[in-house]
């Protein structure tokens, strides 16, 4: 199974409930994921292999939520040629049997799953921080990419080669880029940004913009001026959250 470093999701909502979106710390609109007091998207991965680039914080104390909205770079956004296919997935890239997405969801099980044939999972429990409901069969959950698909498209990979796109769609280089959640939240996000959708879960709130920001910046993915807007006033009640990334490969 590909390493991907995660902390315990049920943790990390207690840790964000607790410090990032109480009263004093948050004044909320609806939203997102994980842990607002240290929400950081992802240290290295164990399996992965991403350099650090000048001005991408890998560890340590990482950037205020604000601070990494502000280096997002900014462009208009253009979905033209867009194909939900252009984006391979979901592949076993470790040749171990189990595809990205049963990877996720081996990572983020609560309760680990059995493990069958073909990495056929049975039993197990999640908890999807979107909504803070707790699943107990994977069939009721999707793998979400945090930047949807089309969203990447539109900022900025619509320039990249095909294996770049399939690095994308199957990131588990970075332990938030892809998320376990109900289907019934991720279809109901579908490709917008946080602009046009939060998570419904108030605890979720600063994690999922944190999760999202460095997404865009691990993948020198670009915003717009609706989006960037959006993500500044959002962030105005995360004061405690922290964001580390590392650029792609």
């Amino acid at each position: 199974m590909t390493a991907r470093r995660l902390a315990p999701i049920a943790a990390i909502l207690v840790a964000a409930s607790l410090a990032a979106c109480s009263p004093s710390a948050a004044q909320s609109d609806s939203k997102p994921s994980a842990p607002a007091a240290s929400v950081g998207t992802s240290d290295a991965s164990a399996g992965a292999s991403p350099s650090a680039a000048p001005g991408a914080p890998a560890g340590g104390s990482g950037l205020s939520l604000s601070e990494a909205i502000a280096k997002i770079p900014a462009a208009d956004e253009n979905r033209t040629g867009y194909k939900r296919d252009s984006f391979r997935h979901w592949i076993d890239e470790d040749g171990d049997g189990c595809n990205t997405r049963q990877e996720v969801l081996l990572a983020e099980a609560t309760k680990k799953p059995e493990q069958g044939t073909r990495c056929a999972l049975t039993g197990g429990e999640w908890l999807s921080y979107y909504d803070e409901v707790t699943v107990t069969d994977a069939k009721g959950l999707d793998i979400d990419h945090v930047v949807p698909l089309a969203e990447a498209w539109d900022s900025g990979a619509s320039a990249w080669d095909a294996d770049r796109r399939m690095r994308y769609a199957n990131d588990l280089g970075s332990e938030r880029s892809l998320v376990a959640v109900t289907a019934k939240t991720n279809r109901s996000k579908a490709d917008k940004d946080p602009a046009d959708w939060m998570p419904p879960a108030e605890s979720a709130k600063c994690t999922y913009l944190a999760d999202w920001t460095a997404t865009k910046l691990r993948w020198k993915l670009t915003a717009d001026d609706k989006e960037r807007s959006a993500l500044e006033e959002l962030a105005k009640g995360c004061t405690a959250a922290v964001v580390k990334y590392e650029v792609a490969p």
